[in-house]
């Protein structure tokens, strides 16, 4: 499915189509502005706007409380360069904004599009989450953007090898972990998990990384404050 995605997607940083500017907070207190989704095809720009999806959100890791009312997804490849940036820059400020302060929680979900790295660590990080929990595979998920390559040689593959995505581990977790990991890496255990992923951002239309969802339903803002909004709307069921 990643290799036929290929064709039909952009990876954000090379083309333009894709770009958010962070602007950070100022004296003067100003927010942070992001510039998300602009698609070329606008026909089914409008048709996926207006559609929301029911979503199974068990079994996915997640920042924040459970119990919180709204659920953000954010659709991500861990070889896009905007999708780093978007880690580092803009997840921080979502917690503290609206998962810290319990209004939303905060999921992560593969789109991994670009070549067969971007499968291969989609699927290991499945598997770290399922062996290890919630708290390291986040950590793990931050690392892995961290050790991301220049964003010039994003498409080249073999980059993300099982031996580099172990050793990764290695540094937030056990010896004893990394070999659980790494069976149920081998044994594919992960598989139906990734394509789980796969087949959501599939049926909502993703053609970019990153993507944000709010209870289902595409994010087409352009700040914060927008996202703020929509996550307020959406708890009260509009």
């Amino acid at each position: 499915m990643a290799n036929n995605k290929k064709n039909t997607k952009q990876a954000t940083n090379s083309t333009s189509k894709f770009v958010f500017w962070v602007i950070g907070l100022a004296a003067v207190g100003v927010l942070a502005l992001i510039f998300l989704n602009n698609y070329s095809d606008k026909q089914n720009e409008t048709k996926i706007k207006t559609k929301t999806m029911d979503i199974d959100y068990s079994k996915q890791p997640f920042l924040g409380d459970e119990s919180s009312p709204v659920s953000i997804i954010e659709f991500g490849d861990y070889k896009c360069p905007v999708c780093k940036d978007f880690a580092h820059n803009v997840v921080p400020m979502i917690q503290k904004e609206l998962v810290d302060t319990g209004k939303a929680k905060f999921y992560f979900m593969n789109d991994s599009f670009i070549n067969v790295d971007s499968k291969r660590s989609g699927q290991f990080a499945e598997s770290v989450f399922q062996e290890l929990g919630n708290e390291t595979f986040w950590k793990f998920h931050e690392l892995l953007y961290d050790k991301q390559p220049e964003d010039t040689k994003y498409e080249k593959e073999d980059v993300f090898t099982e031996k580099f995505l172990t050793d990764t581990l290695k540094e937030v977790a056990s010896d004893k972990e990394v070999d659980k990991v790494v069976k149920n890496f081998k044994e594919q255990k992960s598989l139906d998990a990734w394509q789980k992923d796969m087949d959501y951002a599939e049926k909502l239309g993703v053609n970019g990384t990153p993507t944000i969802f709010v209870n289902g339903k595409m994010f087409q803002g352009k700040t914060l404050d927008d996202l703020k909004e929509m996550v307020e709307k959406a708890a009260k069921g509009k």
